[in-house]
């Protein structure tokens, strides 16, 4: 019903650039006709906003250059320190410190130009043995190689006219790309090294910390509490799990168009077969995280797949 509205509603969400409510864009396309719920209007502008608030986010090694790049539907907390965790197993180590920008997500505030961290960034830290420090602003010595890196990452990656590349369909077409254009720039040799990033990062891994086998937990979204009927309620949507897990704790975020369910529970829940759709609607693509047990679904869908692997106990 809410199909012949949906080009209205991307409209509205465009105007606003991604900030609008779902109850007033609800109340805008009622004013037109539309007689659907606000359930499902408050679903569509998720999606929307999903799609046109895509933020790429940029590791860059300063030794062998190497660059990892994550797009994300957000600047939340929990979407950076997931795409932070996402990176460092990309790059396969961890370096002794994270030089970033003064985001809100890591910095709260300047108390007589010392800059206070937010208390989950410092966990964070302290989760994979590195410290986090932030640029000093309008110093390129400190800032110009993340900077520049996101130069490169927009000039390949974001649909302009300089570089012919169209409109992505989808999110997980985003994530494609990324991982593309990241397989071409770290293959090919760097101007300065005059070697590839890939060859360096080679050498680089024997001097980086292993990377924590379990993922911080703020990486893994917010906590949901499974109900007696195995249900997740997440963004006015339910999903499915494993029985065993009623009454427990698990992590759900969104992840561009899916949405991911994460559990860290008694080792007795095994991965199983995928819980039973009830919605009749295309089960979610899986994906594995360490150590964990994760389902991946798509929005609106009460069915989403298990993935392998061990299950540790609570932490």
């Amino acid at each position: 019903m809410i199909d012949e509205f949906l080009p209205k509603l991307e409209e509205i969400v465009e105007r606003s650039r991604g900030k609008i409510r779902a109850d007033v864009a609800h109340e805008k396309i009622t004013a037109m006709g539309y007689a659907g719920s606000e359930r499902t209007t408050r679903r569509a502008v998720a999606d929307l906003k999903v799609t046109t608030a895509t933020i790429l986010f940029c590791l860059w090694l300063a030794w062998s250059r190497f660059r990892v790049i994550v797009p994300l539907g957000d600047k939340t907390w929990p979407s950076v320190a997931a795409a932070i965790d996402m990176a460092l197993r990309a790059a396969g180590g961890v370096p002794t410190c994270l030089l970033t920008g003064n985001e809100k997500t890591v910095t709260i505030e300047h108390v007589a130009g010392i800059p206070v961290r937010n208390p989950g960034a410092i966990a964070f830290g302290r989760h994979y043995g590195l410290t986090i420090a932030t640029c000093v602003p309008y110093d390129p010595a400190s800032k110009g190689g993340p900077e520049s890196t996101v130069k490169v990452a927009k000039a390949g990656l974001v649909p302009a006219q300089a570089n012919l590349r169209p409109a992505y369909g989808s999110f997980a077409e985003l994530e494609a790309a990324c991982a593309v254009f990241c397989e071409q720039v770290n293959a090919r040799p760097h101007r300065v090294t005059r070697r590839a990033p890939a060859e360096m990062l080679a050498e680089e891994r024997a001097r980086l910390h292993p990377v924590p086998a379990v993922p911080f937990t703020a990486a893994l979204g917010v906590t949901r509490t499974v109900d007696a009927m195995s249900l997740v309620t997440f963004e006015a949507g339910q999903y499915s799990v494993q029985h065993q897990l009623a009454g427990q704790v698990v992590w759900v975020h969104r992840h561009g168009e899916q949405v991911v369910i994460t559990c860290a529970g008694p080792a007795g829940v095994a991965p199983g077969p995928a819980p039973g759709n009830h919605a009749g609607q295309p089960a979610g693509r899986r994906r594995a995280l360490p150590a964990v047990a994760a389902w991946r679904a798509e929005p609106g869908a009460e069915g989403p797949h298990q993935s392998g692997g061990a299950v540790p106990g609570d932490r």
